[in-house]
């Protein structure tokens, strides 16, 4: 479903300030999959999310998504088969704009909108159906603005826009970081149902360790660039949050050694 070969990309190129963010990536994901990534900051991870969403094009590489090679598409285009939720609770939906305004938008995605014909009365049925199911009592408040919800609640309705047309890739960026811990416990719930119910291919970039080892079916874990580890199937499902802190500290270990092992060179040619 996700096919990544060999994709690398450095921002700032050729300067003091050069970051080589994607250092040939291979990743493939099966259809049905949920993908979480973990890493430290400055890992890639995020970087790999955003390549494959096209907020940027990468230097070398083929992303391929449904069979379709959309390297060079650009993000509008990619939004016809992604859907995605951001980190910010109040990125990818129109504030000003109602609940169901922001759905009917959703449900156009990669059509020709027209909002009076999206907010039919079959649509508006729907999408009260559809909102019941979060339990917060928002299927009476459709027509309220956007903006004027809780953060969770706003994160909550956005997951179900970004699956309201069962998207052939998910993406999730670390959409519950800036929520507090009782309405992260929620969306993270209505994640893992929805995720389950329409056999969501999803990648999930997250932060937290118990999230990883809780949800989806493998776990690929990012460092300067590179996947650094992968984990699926029964390996997986035996994980703990203590295993993946042993792997942390692997590659700080590594990378300590690393640096004592090129500061050694460096002093037998001073």
């Amino acid at each position: 479903m996700l096919e990544i070969k060999g994709i690398r990309k450095t921002f700032n190129a050729g300067t003091v300030n050069e970051v080589r963010a994607l250092q040939g990536v291979d990743l493939t994901i099966e259809e049905g999959s949920f993908v979480v990534v973990l890493g430290m900051n400055g890992s890639g991870k995020s970087t790999l999310l955003n390549a494959v969403a096209g907020s940027f094009y990468v230097d070398q590489g083929k992303i391929s998504i449904a069979g379709k090679n959309v390297t060079k598409w650009p993000e509008h285009k990619r939004a016809q088969l992604i859907g995605r939720v951001f980190q910010n609770p109040f990125s990818g939906t129109a504030p000003d704009m109602s609940i169901a305004e922001n759905f009917a938008m959703a449900a156009m995605r990669g059509k020709n909108r027209g909002l009076g014909w999206a907010l039919s009365p079959k649509v508006t049925d729907a999408l009260r159906e559809r909102v019941v199911t979060l339990k917060m009592g928002l299927e009476d408040r459709i027509e309220n603005a956007i903006g004027s919800l809780s953060g969770g609640q706003r994160q909550a309705l956005t997951l179900l826009m970004a699956t309201w047309l069962k998207p052939s890739l998910l993406l999730l960026d670390e959409h519950t970081a800036a929520l507090d811990p009782k309405s992260a416990h929620q969306v993270i719930t209505l994640t893992d149902e929805v995720v389950k119910r329409d056999k969501l291919t999803t990648l999930m970039v997250t932060h937290s360790m118990q999230q990883a080892v809780n949800l989806g079916d493998r776990i690929i874990m990012m460092n300067k660039g590179k996947i650094a580890y992968d984990f699926s199937g029964p390996e997986k499902k035996r994980l703990r949050t203590e295993d993946l802190l042993d792997c942390f500290e692997e590659i700080r270990r590594r990378e300590q050694l690393d640096e004592s092992t090129a500061a050694m060179l460096a002093e037998q040619y001073i």
